[in-house]
């Protein structure tokens, strides 16, 4: 190792360098670790950063514990406190500084607690214990809730003020055993196991306040466990506070983050049931009451409908009377109808019917003017037609020619402006006894001569 640095060229490294080569050789020489040691001037600053130093009597070193590792932290470091640390050794090149980079960090002397409880909680699992598909539901209305605690401990007051607050009366048994201490694991199973052999309780609480992880640890032995997986009854388990998580907790039917949370879970609330009873009975009484208002109304119809058979003959009979008075009437107007159509026919008939001495006598009148009429029209015709031909001969256009005047025609169409003519086009002269052709020798804007 220091040959290779030995071997380096006799040129001036930079401090950068130098430093960069340190930390190169400490993180390549050295695994990630587990330390032990007292922790020393630990803060936490702004940025979610942790820096502090790890001592022992004869050494210490620093440390820094950045924001995504602290913030994994179950436990709030302090001044004085053992702790063991998984670090990674390193150089801060900017200072130079030797330091370790601590990616996770557990009090001393728990790390082989949490080997067993993770040992246990994969044990369990596997078995199945864990599985969702065994939890049972909670009864709503339990006739009797069992503790599983200690008769001295602040949770069974907890648990049995929150039980009195919610549902007075509910009858309360305890189950005594210790929740702390090295034979407490055998009493807690064995207070499950006499509780689900007696079967005088619906829902059953085990539960203690909260506590270090060896203050708990008696809820995460496997015989505890077992006991609640085999019990009768429904489980809660309460064991320490929101933070706290045992086996127990995994195990158990229902998991509450404090024994008062565990003893609300298991029992009803009767200012709240007691509300929705009271809710649930003024909608009764609405829908009995709008019943028996739609049955009355529905009685007084059928009332109205009801009658006297008596009634009801007169009343047939009353109709009876106006549908025969009716189809009387209606009789009466379709005779007058008839003998209205049949007056209309006959001064039809009669207009119909033809005069035949008086049209022979027409006739005869009609045939003596015929003639007449028809010398007068032919007279008239005449002196019409003379009229006619008067003026056609006025508008002839040959009796124009004949004084001397010419008709000037170009491809069959009648020349009416000089404008209109242009050198070389071919006319023909019309006079009054003959015609004649000509060529236009020059055109529009000159002077228009013929040959």
């Amino acid at each position: 190792m220091f040959t290779e640095l030995s071997s380096v060229s006799h040129a001036a490294v930079s401090i950068t360098e130098l430093n960069r080569r340190v930390r190169d050789l400490l993180e390549g020489s050295f695994p990630v670790m587990w330390v032990a040691g007292e922790v020393s001037n630990f803060k936490r600053y702004g940025s979610g950063h942790c820096y502090f130093s790890l001592k022992d009597t004869a050494a210490q070193v620093r440390c820094v514990m950045f924001r995504n590792r602290a913030a994994l932290l179950d436990f709030e470091p302090r001044e004085g406190m053992q702790v063991e640390a998984r670090v990674v050794v390193t150089l801060y090149e900017a200072r130079g500084d030797f330091q370790l980079t601590v990616e996770a960090m557990r009090p001393a002397g728990l790390g082989t607690l949490f080997e067993a409880f993770e040992a246990l909680k994969k044990k369990l699992a596997g078995a199945g214990l864990f599985d969702a598909a065994r939890k049972r539901v909670l009864p709503a209305f339990p006739r009797a809730i069992g503790i599983v605690t200690s008769p001295r401990a602040a949770a069974l007051r907890d648990v049995l003020t929150a039980l009195a607050r919610r549902m007075p009366g509910l009858p309360v048994i305890l189950y005594p055993t210790a929740v702390q201490g090295a034979a407490a694991a055998t009493e807690i199973a064995a207070a499950i196991r006499s509780a689900s052999a007696r079967n005088e309780v619906d829902t059953l609480i085990v539960c203690r306040g909260g506590g270090s992880l060896e203050d708990l640890w008696s809820f995460n032995e496997e015989i505890v466990a077992r006991a609640i997986a085999d019990c009768a009854m429904p489980v809660v388990s309460g064991v320490g506070h929101e933070t706290d998580f045992t086996i127990a907790d995994f195990v158990a039917d229902v998991r509450a983050a404090t024994p008062t949370a565990a003893a609300e879970l298991a029992s009803p609330n009767r200012a709240e049931w007691r509300a929705r009873i009271e809710a649930l009975g003024r909608q009764l009484a609405r829908n009995q009451e709008r019943a028996l208002q739609q049955r009355m109304q529905k009685l007084d119809q059928l009332a109205r409908r009801l009658r006297h058979p008596g009634e009801r003959l007169a009343l047939q009979g009353s109709r009876l009377g106006a549908l025969a008075q009716r189809l009387e009437q209606l009789r009466q107007r379709r005779l007058a109808r008839v003998d209205e159509q049949l007056d209309r026919a006959r001064l039809r008939l009669a207009y119909a019917r033809p005069d035949l001495p008086a049209l022979w006598a027409r006739l005869a009148a009609l045939q003596g003017r015929l003639p007449t009429a028809l010398a007068h029209a032919n007279e008239r015709r005449t002196a019409r037609l003379a009229q006619l031909r008067v003026r056609l001969d006025a508008l002839n256009p040959e009796a124009v020619l004949s004084r001397g005047y010419a008709l000037i025609e170009r491809q069959d169409q009648v020349v009416t402006s000089a404008a209109a003519l242009h050198g070389g086009d071919p006319l023909r002269l019309r006079f009054a006894d003959g015609a004649v052709d000509a060529v236009v020798t020059q055109g529009t804007g000159e002077q228009t001569a013929l040959f």
